[in-house]
């Protein structure tokens, strides 16, 4: 359906990527992935036309509808939310606003009359009568209630929007869909009703996402922008990180083989060259060391931070006690009589759609708000480390370089230990001098969670840490919580870090409640949709 070939990309002289030749077929599903900036959203704006590529060619089949996620929420504020989901399909809704205006005439010459016949037998042959209903489907399905469907794009609230944009992109049964980060702020029925939708897609979807159990689920073929190259992979994301990691392996064990060889060779030949009984034999060593290779391995554009967490002490049996918390903002009741006690081990992950409420928990647990009923007690040994939602008061007045910015909270101020740990982080070189206000969001994030390691707290609370990273930042955040031995309380987005850290949900609920139960993610799902069928 899509052919690619020969396709490269330059940016003032420097590759991006180069020679590249794909295929995307009809009834897959490609899940794209790279390092940030590594060029996954410039390929998709490249296949979508949006951006002309240095050489190399796009070729897509006549009369294919393709369909893309827009990226600006506030393109379609003037829209109520019905029509700007129709017009997923262009045409279609050309179409029925011109046929609308014909009608609206007072006089309708022989000339409206025949456009008018047209315009219907083409909107009838389009699905247009069922269009509204298809419409209001897809937002019911990614949790728009009808309420909200006459509503203006201007009035919704950005999240809600997120979701419009994304019905507009489903809308119509294109051929192709090109899903930019399409679970970006999408609670976990959203997301679910957004899987089984694309695994019952008959077209080609083409898909860029840092959700590890999103690629996993949907997609039947990886590919995977690395080394100036994009290589196109069968099977889902585990598939392709397990056989990449075993094929950089392989390739390390045989450039190690050869090596040894070469140096084996290399000791006969200086040991027997000067002796003649033994000349012939270091000649004939000499073109084998020829023959022999050492597989280059490029440099690749990935990067792993190290994410680990070491408590100064162990927590003791008594660790936070929550009894009756209630807390109303803005006239909305987020917390009703909340309570529970976390326990030795505990790792709790804050799920469900009223995410408001699960911030304001997290900030009453710290001490940041005063719940207007009940009471949160923490224990003697118990001491904290949080991960705020919103970070900005960290880092938006401060003329702090990266460098002096970690100080504060590292008990060793030395510039070669602070160097070494900002390295692992992947702050290199002259970038721990930068001044952390002009940080892009995953520094901010990479920065944050350097000051939680050197905290040496034993309960960790982490409120959406996922955001702004990318695929191999979130790995190593997942490795980190799921290795620490002691308490975590995080909300997250990431079903695949949520099931894997996790052995204790917490699901808040719109009225104010949450549902805890001590099990995993993927056991309390199932439990739930047991309950609802």
């Amino acid at each position: 359906m899509i052919t690619v070939s020969d396709l490269s990309l330059q940016y003032s002289g420097t590759p991006l990527f180069s020679h590249a030749d794909l295929q995307f077929t009809r009834g897959n599903c490609y899940g794209i992935i790279g390092a940030n900036g590594a060029g996954k959203s410039t390929f998709l704006k490249i296949l979508s036309g949006q951006l002309e590529p240095s050489s190399g060619e796009v070729s897509i089949l006549p009369k294919t509808r393709m369909s893309v996620l827009k990226q600006n929420q506030n393109a379609y504020d003037a829209f109520p939310v019905m029509d700007t989901v129709i017009m997923g399909n262009q045409r279609l809704y050309d179409i029925g606003k011109e046929k609308d205006a014909i009608y609206a005439k007072e006089e309708m010459t022989d000339e409206d009359g025949i456009r008018a016949c047209e315009l219907e037998e083409e909107f009838a042959e389009m699905g247009g009568w069922e269009a509204e209903s298809d419409a209001s489907r897809i937002l019911q399905g990614l949790g728009i209630p009808t309420d909200f469907h006459a509503t203006q794009m201007a009035d919704m609230d950005p999240r809600m929007k997120v979701k419009v944009l994304l019905a507009q992109a489903l809308f119509g049964n294109p051929d192709i869909l090109l899903l930019d980060e399409p679970t970006n702020n999408l609670d976990i029925d959203a997301i679910n009703w957004l899987e089984d939708s694309l695994l019952d897609f008959p077209g080609t979807v083409i898909v860029v996402s840092h959700d590890r159990h999103f690629l996993n689920t949907i997609c039947t073929h990886i590919v995977d922008i690395d080394y100036g190259k994009i290589k196109m992979y069968v099977g889902n994301y585990d598939f392709w990180y397990e056989s990449s990691q075993l094929m950089q392996q392989l390739i390390k064990n045989q450039n190690k083989r050869a090596e040894e060889k070469i140096k084996e060779l290399q000791d006969f030949i200086a040991r027997f060259s000067a002796n003649k009984s033994k000349s012939k034999q270091a000649t004939s060593r000499r073109k084998l060391i020829d023959k022999l290779t050492v597989e280059e391995m490029p440099a690749s554009s990935r990067r792993y931070p190290w994410v680990g967490f070491a408590p100064d002490r162990e927590v003791g049996k008594d660790i936070l006690f929550v009894t009756d918390v209630s807390k109303t903002i803005d006239g909305v009741k987020l917390l009703d009589k909340v309570s529970f006690i976390v326990e030795h081990g505990d790792k709790i992950a804050f799920v469900g759609e009223n995410e408001n409420a699960q911030t304001a928990l997290f900030k009453i647990l710290t001490g940041e708000l005063e719940p207007d009923e009940g009471t949160v007690k923490w224990g003697q040994t118990a001491t904290f480390s949080y991960f705020p939602k919103d970070n900005s008061a960290f880092f938006d007045d401060c003329d702090d370089s990266i460098l002096d910015w970690l100080r504060q909270f590292s008990e060793d101020k030395h510039e070669s230990y602070l160097r070494g740990f900002l390295g692992r982080m992947l702050f290199s070189n002259d970038e721990i001098y930068k001044p952390v206000k002009v940080l892009s969001g995953g520094e901010k994030v990479r920065c944050m969670l350097s000051r939680m390691m050197l905290s040496g707290a034993n309960v960790l609370l982490l409120d959406q840490p996922t955001n702004h990273l990318d695929l191999e930042s979130i790995t190593a955040l997942n490795n980190g919580l799921d290795a620490v031995k002691c308490n975590v309380l995080v909300a997250s987005h990431d079903h695949q870090l949520v099931q894997t850290v996790a052995n204790r949900i917490f699901d808040f609920t719109a009225d104010g409640r949450f549902i805890d139960r001590k099990m995993t993610y993927d056991e309390y799902l199932e439990a739930s949709h047991a309950e609802n069928v």
